[in-house]
C-alpha cells in the first residue's frame, strides 16, 4: 500500500461535504479530545471552527511547548540550480520563462555553504530545479559530500527520486526530505503542470513513500496554498502526514505551510488563503500531529511569522535567498519567488529570544546515527 491507495478512500466531493457539514458541537468535541483523530481534524479545519480559533491556538501552544519546549529551529535554503525542464505555471523557474539561469559549480557551492556556515546555521536545505542533465543525483552527491563537514544536518528539496536514488543521497549525508505535492487535486495538478517530468502526479505523490522505504530520517510535505481549495488541501495534507507517521515511524514527519508568492510569469493565486485560515491550519495540524515539525518560511511576512511562533511552529527559515549563489553576492539568476521576511539570521534570533523562546541553530548531529560511537 502507498498513499495513492489511501487517498482513493477519501473522494474529494465526500470530503468537502463532510467538512461543510461540521457543527459547532463537533468542533467542541474535537477541542476536548485527548487525541485528535481524522474526523476531529475535519472539524478543526471547517468553517464551523473559525469562531474557536483562540481556543485552538491556546491548545496548540500548550502541546507545542510540551513536546518541543521553547525551541525554534532555524535553517536556511541554499539553491544549487534554477535550471528546469518543467512547465509549472506558478513557479519562477518555469522552463518557459525567459530568465537568467545558473547551476553552481562545486567551488561555488562550497563558497556559498561557508557563508551560510558563518551565519551560524548548522541545518541547511539544498534546492534545485528539475534538469536531469545539469543537476542529477551524481551532482547532488558531490555537492553533499563537499559541504558535509560544515553542517550537522543536510536536507534536500529537489526532484522526486526512486527508492535507490533516495538511498544514494542518504548514504552521501542527507537526513531530510522536503517535497510539496503542490495540490492534491489530480485534475488541477495536470492543468498546472502541462509538461515535464513533474507532470506525473502519482510519481510525485508516492515519493515520500519511497523516501521512507529508503530510511530517510525526516520527511516533510505540504501543499502550495493558493492553488486548490483550502479545506480539501488542508485535509489531504493532514491525511498524508498522518499516513507517513504511521507507516514510516522511524522517520520524523513534518509539514510546511507555503502560500503562493509573486514570481516570474505573473501567476496569481487561484484561491485566496487568508491569514486566519493559515493560523487555523497550523493549529489544527498541531492537534492532529503533536510530534510533527511544523515549518514556516520567509514567504510570509515578519509580523505573521512573529505571531505564529508561539502557536505551533517549530522550524523557521531565515536569511533566505531563492537564487543560486545569492547568499554571497548579487546574482543575475532569477529567484524562484519573492521573499517577504528579509530579516537577517541574527535579527531573527533576536526576535525569537525577545519572545522568550530559544533559537536553535543545530538541530541534531549525524554522529547519533553512528552505532559505534561510545562503544
Amino acid at each position: 500500500m502507498t498513499f495513492s491507495d489511501v487517498i482513493a478512500q477519501h473522494p474529494r466531493e465526500e470530503v468537502l461535504e463532510q467538512i461543510n457539514a461540521v457543527t459547532p458541537a463537533q468542533v467542541e468535541r474535537a477541542l476536548g479530545s485527548e487525541r485528535v483523530d481524522l474526523r476531529d481534524f475535519m472539524a478543526l479545519i471547517s468553517p464551523a471552527a473559525r469562531p474557536y480559533l483562540e481556543q485552538m491556538a491556546q491548545r496548540s501552544h500548550q502541546i507545542t511547548r510540551q513536546r518541543f519546549g521553547n525551541n525554534i529551529y532555524l535553517y536556511t535554503p541554499m539553491y544549487l540550480s534554477n535550471e528546469c525542464s518543467n512547465g509549472c505555471k506558478y513557479c519562477g523557474f518555469n522552463a518557459s520563462n525567459k530568465i537568467p539561469r545558473a547551476t553552481l559549480s562545486m567551488e561555488e557551492i562550497e563558497k556559498e555553504a561557508r557563508i551560510i556556515h558563518d551565519y551560524g546555521f548548522r541545518h541547511i536545505l539544498l534546492l534545485t530545479g528539475e534538469a536531469a542533465k545539469l543537476a542529477d543525483n551524481k551532482y547532488l552527491v558531490e555537492a553533499i559530500e563537499r559541504i558535509k563537514p560544515l553542517f550537522s544536518s543536510i536536507s534536500i528539496e529537489v526532484y522526486p527520486m526512486d527508492t535507490d536514488g533516495y538511498a544514494q543521497v542518504i548514504e552521501a549525508g542527507v537526513d531530510g526530505l522536503t517535497l510539496y505535492q503542490e495540490t492534491y487535486n489530480p485534475e488541477l495538478y495536470a492543468e498546472l503542470h502541462p509538461y515535464g517530468k513533474k507532470r506525473d502526479y502519482r510519481y510525485r505523490l508516492e515519493a515520500p513513500d519511497r523516501a521512507g522505504k529508503a530510511g530517510m530520517r525526516r520527511i516533510g510535505i505540504g501543499s502550495l496554498l493558493g492553488l486548490g481549495d483550502f479545506m480539501r488541501e488542508a485535509f489531504y495534507t493532514g491525511l498524508h502526514a498522518q499516513y507517513l507517521a504511521k507507516h514510516y515511524w522511524r522517520s520524523q514527519v513534518s509539514v510546511s505551510f507555503p502560500r503562493i508568492r509573486p514570481a516570474d510569469g505573473g501567476f496569481a493565486p487561484l484561491e485566496i488563503v487568508s491569514d486566519a485560515q493559515l493560523v487555523q491550519m497550523v493549529c489544527a495540524m498541531r492537534l492532529l500531529l503533536p510530534d510533527a515539525g511544523l515549518y514556516l518560511s520567509t514567504r510570509e511576512s515578519a509580523a505573521l511569522r512573529d505571531n505564529l511562533m508561539p502557536l505551533g511552529i517549530t522550524h523557521m527559515s531565515a536569511g533566505s535567498c531563492t537564487a543560486p549563489g545569492g547568499h554571497g553576492k548579487e546574482v543575475e539568476s532569477t529567484q524562484q519567488f519573492a521573499i517577504d521576511d528579509d530579516r537577517s539570521p541574527e535579527g531573527m534570533s533576536t526576535i525569537i529570544r525577545a519572545k522568550g523562546l530559544e533559537a536553535v541553530w543545530k538541530d541534531w548531529d549525524s554522529a547519533f546515527l553512528n552505532r559505534d560511537v561510545g562503544v
